[in-house]
Order: structure tokens, then sequence, then C-alpha cells
């Protein structure tokens, strides 16, 4: 598939054999990880000119755009590749609920316990 994501960005990006980085939603001024998600050039080139959250469903087939559904809306604040340039930060201001379960973050259902 083409995509018009910049060619610098897109000579950087380690992706998934299926096209695919993962992307770590934050809320931007708390630090609060919100959802993973998946993207591939198109998705985060979207996400780069739109300043709208846009993921790839690997159990769709297509692009979803965060809240153009729900109304639980990520607006992109910043954007930054890790070290390794194989996952993808994306810090938002979301807007109500993260995850598709109403829950404002996905990470709140089962915390592990840590073996001492």
């Amino acid at each position: 598939m083409s995509s018009n994501l910049d060619p610098a960005v897109a000579a950087r990006l380690k992706r998934s054999p299926d096209g695919l980085v993962p992307a770590i939603a934050q809320q931007y001024d708390t630090g609060e990880v919100l959802m993973l998600g998946w993207m591939d050039d198109e998705a985060l080139h979207r996400t780069l000119t739109t300043g709208r959250a846009t993921y790839w469903s690997r159990s769709r087939n297509e692009y979803w755009v965060k809240g153009d559904t729900s109304g639980h809306v990520q607006h992109v604040k910043a954007v930054a590749l890790d070290c390794d340039a194989d996952t993808v930060l994306v810090k938002v201001d979301q807007v109500g609920a993260a995850c598709h379960t109403g829950d404002r973050t996905c990470f709140d259902a089962d915390v592990l316990p840590l073996s001492q």
C-alpha cells in the first residue's frame, strides 16, 4: 500500500512482518498510559497530518480514527519514536474513555501481583 508518510520517517521505522508498529497512547499532561493500538505508515501519516489518532484495526482490516463512533476523541499533542524506531508514542488529550470497555484506560483492569 502506498503512503504519504515522510520518506525520512518511513526509512527509520522498524515494522512487524505485516507492516505494523505498536502505538502507545499516553495522556500528554499526566503521563497516564491509555491504550495500545497499531499503525502502519498511512495511519501514522494520517495521525501526523490530521491531529487525530488514527490506527489500523487488525481484526477489521481497516483504519479507524479514535472517537469517530464513540465520541472519545484523541487530540494528538506530540508523536515520538522510541530509540529503536519500532514503537510509536502518541501523546494525546483524551476526551472520555480510551478503552473500548468504557474505562478511562485499558490498563486498569488486571494489575498483576509481583513475586517477592
